[in-house]
């Protein structure tokens, strides 16, 4: 919310986007109501409708402020938005939410370039539903790690909060059964709506059939050509829907870290899904079954703590941004995250013990970075935090949302 209030003041449009159900009407009206917002939504058929037959008209008649939800549903609107803008540049008269990512949609966001703030919002984290502080960004980006036991093995218990994932809707089912049909019938009512929103595909039958196969490729480098085998559609025609998996926010694809300093680098992006219970409901799994198979449960581990960080990243005042290292020589890292000219690289394990070669990959990360780098952790599943070398860290998974085992 605080990032809302701020926005508001100096800025026309605020556009809180992010997936359908993660709460970000709700966060509007919050903030709307309590300021004088008239609310409408585009969900509503006659809103829409009117909105599409005459955007200028119909911009020209909103009240002074105004909360627009679920404002990709109507494209037009954007330029007209614009124009009335321009002729009266005063901040805060227009919060927007959407369930299309803007930025991957380049006639929208340019529409509004200079005007309009945009704040990501995302499901739950864990450190949220645990209710529970969360400073390891904090400790990772330069304030350190305590050395000793702070944290507490996890177990099976990992498994449960991968299914479970971070929607509010989801988690409020009181059993794992229910939850799975929420999630099943939340990836049928975007694939049969929202993607139908933003564009008219020849093959809708093929979609939750790919986001079912990207779901077992999840933290795994993208092989379009391996994705597209199953199904009589071109590849670039799987790219594409690929793409529009990635703009309502179901999919997203980690990019290389690059330098200029290292040769040999892997260029090719990793594909996560967005949330991993919705992943574990595409695949038909529950916290026993993943549990039991740990191929699977890595994966999923390393999609969980990278939307994790994600959703914890999103309350930091400076931006951060997510990559992946890898190089031909097989030296990896899961996420390098960037900010303010400082770099940091985790690496993710889904057993209770580490050793030398764990690190092998934040190593040459660091020689990389040079002074820029500033910490390389391994998550595990154990209970103490471990040096092993200057400013390299093995951390419990648990101190992700617990507040201990930083240096305040």
């Amino acid at each position: 919310m605080p990032r809302v209030l701020e926005s508001l003041t100096d800025t026309p449009v605020v556009l809180i986007h992010g997936p359908r159900q993660c709460g970000k009407t709700t966060l509007a009206r919050l903030v709307g109501d309590a300021r004088g917002f008239t609310y409408l939504s585009f969900d509503d058929d006659v809103q829409r409708s009117a909105a599409q037959f005459d955007p200028v008209g119909y911009v020209a008649d909103l009240p002074e402020q105004v909360i627009l939800d679920e404002v990709q549903r109507v494209p037009e609107l954007f330029t007209s938005l614009k124009a009335v803008v321009d002729e009266r540049r005063k901040p805060g008269r227009f919060i927007l939410t959407g369930s299309a990512h803007v930025l991957m949609v380049p006639r929208l966001a340019d529409s509004l370039a200079g005007r309009m703030a945009i704040l990501r919002l995302h499901p739950l984290s864990r450190a949220e539903i645990a209710g529970k502080p969360a400073a390891f960004l904090n400790a990772l980006f330069g304030r350190g790690f305590r050395i000793g036991v702070f944290g507490r093995r996890q177990g099976r218990v990992l498994a449960e909060h991968i299914t479970a994932g971070g929607y509010p809707a989801a988690l409020s089912r009181t059993t794992a059964r229910r939850r799975t049909a929420w999630y099943r019938d939340y990836i049928d009512t975007l694939v049969q709506r929202d993607v139908l929103d933003l564009t008219r595909i020849s093959r809708l039958d093929v979609m939750p059939r790919l986001l079912e196969m990207a779901a077992g490729q999840t933290a795994r480098l993208i092989n379009v050509s391996d994705m597209a085998s199953p199904f009589q559609v071109s590849r670039p025609t799987i790219r594409e829907y690929l793409t529009l998996l990635s703009r309502i926010f179901l999919l997203e694809e980690l990019p290389p870290w690059h330098s200029n300093r290292l040769s040999r680098l892997i260029k090719t992006p990793k594909l996560h899904l967005g949330d991993p219970g919705l992943a574990c409901a595409l695949l038909g799994v529950d916290a026993g079954s993943l549990w039991q198979d740990r191929a699977l449960f890595g994966q999923l581990l390393e999609t969980f703590i990278l939307q994790e960080l994600r959703r914890q990243a999103g309350w930091q005042e400076d931006d951060i941004s997510f990559s992946h290292f890898r190089d031909k020589d097989n030296n990896e890292v899961d996420m390098v995250l960037e900010s303010g000219g400082k770099l940091a690289g985790i690496e993710v394990k889904a057993g209770s013990t580490v050793t030398s070669s764990d690190f092998n990959g934040l190593q040459k990360l660091q020689r990389a970075a040079e002074k820029s780098f500033t910490a390389g952790v391994v998550l595990y599943d154990g209970d103490s935090v471990v040096p092993f070398g200057k400013d390299l860290y093995a951390v419990p998974i648990s101190c992700l949302w617990g507040g201990s085992g930083f240096v305040h």
